[in-house]
Formats: C-alpha cells, sequence, structure tokens
C-alpha cells in the first residue's frame, strides 16, 4: 500500500515538472536551432547567440531593463523599510487609515489603470520638469517604483511585526541611539526581508510591460516592450537565445541562493545542538557539585 501511495505520488510530481518545464526546456533547445523558423529543427548551430550578441537593440533594451530594474530595487526597499516602520513602530496618528490605503492602493488597481494615471501626470509635469518630458529612464523608474514599493512595504512589515521589541529596548538602555539601534539591531534582523523585498522588485520590474509601455518615450525600450512587439511580428530566434540565458543566470542565482540557505540552516541546526550539549553538560556538573556537597 506504501509503495503504490509513493509511485502515485512520484507520477504525480513527474507529470506536474514535466507540465511546468517542458516549454522552458522546448525553448531552450530550439535556442540551438539553426532555421530561422522557431518551429522547425533542421540542425545544431550557436548562429543566433552569435547574432544576438550583435543585436544593438537587444543589447540597450537589456541595459535599460537592468537599469531601471536595479534603481527601482534600491529606492522600493528604503520606501518600503520606512513604510513599515512608521505602520509598525509608530503609535497611532492622524491619517493612519489613509496611509495604509494609499501605500497598498497600486497592488490591487489594474495597471492599465495606473499606467494611463502616470502618463497623464507625465505629461502634465512635462512642461515643468523637462525629465517627465523626455519620458525615458527616470520616468519608467518613477512608475515602477510607485507600484513595487508596495509590495516590499508587505515583505518587511510583516518581519518587523515579528521582531523582538526588547532587544531595542535594552540596546537603548546601555545608550545606543535610536540611528545606531536601527543600523546594528533592527536592519540586521529585518535583512532576509529586505533581500526578499528586493528581489521581488527586481523581478517585478524587469517583468513589467502594461505601465512601461504608457510611461516609456521612443527611445526607452524595455526589453519586456521588445519581445512583445518581436512576437507581435513574428517570433525572432534570437528572442529564444535570449530567454535560454536569462533561464540560465536565474537558475544560477536559484541554485547558490539555496545552496547559502540549506548551509545556513546546517549552520543553525550544529549551533542549537551544541548549545544544547553545553546545557546539558552544565546540568551534570552542577547536579554532581550538588551531590559532592550533599
Amino acid at each position: 500500500m506504501q509503495g503504490n501511495k509513493r509511485l502515485l505520488r512520484t507520477v504525480i510530481l513527474a507529470l506536474a515538472m514535466l507540465f511546468l518545464y517542458l516549454p522552458i526546456v522546448t525553448l531552450i533547445v530550439y535556442s540551438f536551432n539553426e532555421s530561422k523558423m522557431v518551429t522547425i529543427w533542421t540542425e545544431f548551430s550557436l548562429r543566433w547567440y552569435v547574432a544576438l550578441f550583435h543585436n544593438e537593440a537587444i543589447i540597450s533594451a537589456v541595459l535599460i531593463s537592468l537599469t531601471v530594474a536595479l534603481l527601482t530595487a534600491c529606492a522600493s526597499v528604503v520606501i518600503g523599510t520606512l513604510a513599515a516602520f512608521v505602520l509598525v513602530r509608530v503609535t497611532s496618528f492622524r491619517g493612519e487609515s489613509a496611509f495604509v490605503l494609499f501605500i497598498t492602493a497600486p497592488m490591487v488597481l489594474p495597471e492599465v489603470i495606473t499606467g494611463l494615471a502616470l502618463l497623464l501626470l507625465f505629461v502634465t509635469l512635462g512642461e515643468i520638469i523637462p525629465w517627465f518630458a523626455d519620458r525615458g529612464i527616470f520616468a519608467i523608474w518613477v512608475a515602477h517604483v510607485t507600484f513595487c514599493a508596495s509590495y516590499t512595504t508587505v515583505v518587511i512589515r510583516s518581519r518587523f511585526r515579528e521582531l523582538d521589541i526588547s532587544i531595542e529596548e535594552a540596546a537603548m538602555d546601555l545608550g545606543a541611539g535610536p540611528v545606531k539601534v536601527f543600523f546594528a539591531i533592527i536592519l540586521p534582523a529585518i535583512m532576509p526581508a529586505e533581500v526578499a523585498a528586493f528581489l521581488l522588485s527586481f523581478t517585478m520590474s524587469m517583468d513589467d510591460l502594461v505601465i512601461a509601455s504608457f510611461v516609456a518615450g521612443p527611445e526607452s525600450t524595455t526589453l519586456p516592450m521588445l519581445i512583445f512587439s518581436s512576437v507581435r511580428r513574428g517570433l525572432s530566434p534570437e528572442i529564444n537565445a535570449l530567454a535560454s540565458i536569462i533561464v540560465l543566470i536565474v537558475s544560477v542565482f536559484t541554485f547558490f541562493a539555496w545552496l547559502s540557505m540549506v548551509k545556513k540552516q546546517k549552520r543553525v541546526a550544529s549551533d542549537l545542538a551544541k548549545a544544547r550539549r553545553a546545557d546539558l553538560l552544565e546540568k551534570r556538573r552542577l547536579f554532581r557539585s550538588r551531590r559532592e556537597a550533599a
């Protein structure tokens, strides 16, 4: 009976993995296809990888997307940390409900509405601030920070709620100021949430198509915009090569992140085991000393 259940679980897991990853594997395989037709295999070739690195439009789109995503992640984490700190550590204040509403509203608003609203805002501000009139990287960055900050606030806020405030009070009793307590106590404690929020913002910015399509100018084409326009004209094999490189990079980073997490868990388990052994030895020593004293 147990063997049948184990076999059934294995089959279900294999089918699920096949359903999820077979399209990605197919894309990677066809990125080495020599033919211009992405669905017809002719022979193995690195032709489209070579063509990819000579395609200035794709290289420019990748650089723009990476720049915007990195700046967006940094700004969103800073804003999310400050917003989470206010929501968790500051006592009730006038306008608290409105603050929570405005900081989380971009999460539930349709991207079409957000993109249209930002476009109208940038057109209006463009008459005063030239950066918005150009609708370049700066405008895309502001638009991405607008909705990414909401997600970072939620992620970091959940971690803030789990912190033990007594540690911060002890540090302040010992003479540490609020700034030192934040950087020496709070920030290291919430660092896992900070990293998770950074990666989430980076991914969402890299993946955004709708909002960027509204606010981007003609000379600021992001990678999703380029891929979408390429698909509408007919999928190019260079896109397969680009997607394969992205999958490889993400897989490598994911593997090392998983490896780091496993090592950290083993180190924590080892430290706990050592602490328990030390505590047990200390109890035995105290017990023997009491017996000898008696």
